[in-house]
């Protein structure tokens, strides 16, 4: 059995170390604050009695739990990020720890009405019972993606004082800055050695996920020409006019707002305007890559359009790939996700296997050689002051990390 109390006392451990990531900044981790959580991390790896712990000059820990079976077992891994999202401010967490929810309003902050109701977030009714941790309201709580940290090392601790449970060669690895894009960019697959990993990053329990968006950034710039006002006829440009025919020639129902599932989309994600140039920020979503490429021509011929329509650069547009979908990687080695499957059947939790309507370190690390699939970490309400993680939750997938290893040795046997 894995000790509650020993996981809850591991994870607050973490949470309360802020760990936010800075996207302006171009160093690696983006924030020295992370060296913090990074440093501990590598000293308690080696505590537990995991072997070959480093961790390079960019933050990037690694380490080995060896195999105990005589036949070869493939190289399997576990990975998680220690960033937190800059989306909210993660200074000064102070978590809160509710036993035996009851199923009604939880009250984070009396004193500025911070409520984290089921009205609202229906999933805390698949909690009933259970211990949650939640924020106080005012930060986020950091279970993206410290729960799934506290949950490998909690596995490999397991595996380590019960010897009886056979698995091969395990690599681990912690990784910075993937709230911002760039967790993977520095991962070193050839150090890593391994033949397939799971980056530990979902929610719900069950959550099982090997599909996600193929990604692109556009930066749109709009270009006007400013004079003064009472003497602006037949001179004035104001680019924010331009600007919103831009916007409103986009699909307007395929927005993160109106999607779900395998639907993409185009998201105005920031927006700074002036009357002699107004600059747009899109990401651009799809599963499908005919789809993906599709949108990304969209976008380039209504700048083109516009342009031969006023007769001048009105709009100038640079669209950049970001990341890819998995399953292309994936699917070739689908025994990988077969594995992560069976591991939850075999202790009676329910798949859910979906799609990500995001994008993960799995995605490039798979294109990078590693293929990756993401199981759950428990979490829920990410990036904001609702976020919370129930304890259960956080067991059954210690529980599960430690059943992929031994259905894979199983397996190889």
């Amino acid at each position: 059995m894995i000790d509650k109390q020993h996981i809850i006392d591991r994870f607050l451990s973490y949470v309360k170390i802020d760990t936010e990531s800075d996207p302006d900044s171009n160093t690696t981790p983006s924030t020295k604050k992370q060296w913090d959580l990074a440093n501990k991390l590598a000293d308690e790896l080696k505590t537990i009695g995991l072997q070959d712990v480093s961790i390079d000059e960019n933050a990037y820990i690694m380490a080995t739990l060896p195999s105990n079976v005589e036949h070869d077992v493939p190289t399997i891994g576990f990975i998680s990020h220690f960033d937190t999202s800059p989306d909210f401010t993660a200074a000064d967490v102070k978590p809160k720890i509710i036993e035996n929810y009851d199923g009604k309003d939880i009250i984070l902050n009396a004193e500025d009405n911070i409520v984290l109701s089921p009205d609202y977030f229906e999933d805390l009714l698949l909690y009933k019972g259970q211990t949650l941790i939640t924020t106080d309201g005012t930060t986020l709580l950091g279970a993206d993606d410290k729960a799934g940290i506290c949950e490998i090392i909690s596995a490999m601790e397991y595996l380590i004082n019960h010897p009886e449970i056979k698995h091969g060669k395990i690599r681990i690895g912690f990784t910075p800055d993937e709230e911002i894009g760039r967790g993977a960019h520095k991962f070193d697959v050839k150090k890593f050695g391994a033949d397939w990993a799971y980056t530990v990053d979902g929610s719900q329990v069950g959550e099982l996920e090997y599909e996600n968006f193929n990604a692109a950034g556009a930066k749109i710039k709009v270009n006007g020409k400013i004079v003064h006002p009472g003497y602006a006829k037949g001179k004035m440009i104001n680019s924010m006019y331009y600007a919103t025919e831009f916007i409103n020639a986009l699909p307007k129902m395929e927005t993160p707002e109106h999607t779900e599932a395998y639907q993409g989309f185009f998201h105005l994600h920031n927006m700074e305007g002036k009357v002699d140039e107004t600059k747009l920020q899109y990401i651009i979503r799809d599963h499908d890559k005919d789809k993906f490429e599709a949108r990304k021509a969209l976008i380039k011929k209504i700048a083109n359009d516009i342009n031969e329509k006023y007769g001048r650069i009105v709009i100038e547009i640079e669209v950049e790939d970001q990341y890819y979908n998995m399953k292309e990687k994936v699917v070739p080695v689908m025994h990988i996700v077969d594995i992560a499957e069976e591991a939850m059947k075999q202790l009676n939790i329910k798949p859910l296997i979906k799609a990500i309507r995001g994008g993960t370190d799995g995605s490039q690390l798979s294109y990078k050689g590693l293929p990756c699939p993401n199981i759950f970490a428990g979490g829920h309400n990410f990036h904001g002051r609702y976020e919370y993680v129930p304890v259960e939750s956080m067991i059954k997938a210690t529980e599960v990390i430690c059943k992929i290893a031994e259905l894979t040795a199983e397996k190889y046997s």
